[in-house]
């Protein structure tokens, strides 16, 4: 018999299997993103040392808008992130998608990334 699989668990395992070929360094840190129904975030994390090193999320004030669990507020999220990373001299990062589908917020959030100086 087959049983439906909750669609977490298998993010998760998809994550989990992502996460042991890929991790962050001190010279070029992991941008990871986790997205929930309501928000999105991202942070920029050395796993040499187990530091979190820049933050995002649409809960900062600077991300002022009505709706954040969608495609606009992923962007604004990732603008962010790329300009506190930028100030902080990280230019390069690897991409950690978090076990999430490269479509949607996962995606905006990357692009805007991208569009404000994160190369990756």
């Amino acid at each position: 018999m087959i049983t439906k699989l909750d669609k977490n668990v298998v993010r998760k395992k998809r994550h989990a299997r992502v996460r042991s070929k890929l991790s962050g360094t001190e010279a070029r840190p992991r941008l990871n993103v986790f997205r929930s129904n309501k928000h999105i975030y991202a942070q920029l994390i050395d796993d040499a040392s187990g530091v979190t090193l820049v933050s995002a999320s649409t809960l900062d004030k600077e991300v002022s808008l009505e709706a954040t669990g969608n495609i606009e507020a992923a962007a604004k999220v990732g603008e962010l992130v790329a300009k506190r990373a930028v100030e902080k001299g990280y230019n390069s990062v690897v991409f950690d998608r978090g076990g999430y589908l490269y479509h949607g917020r996962v995606k905006s959030l990357a692009e805007a990334a991208r569009e404000n100086g994160l190369q990756f």
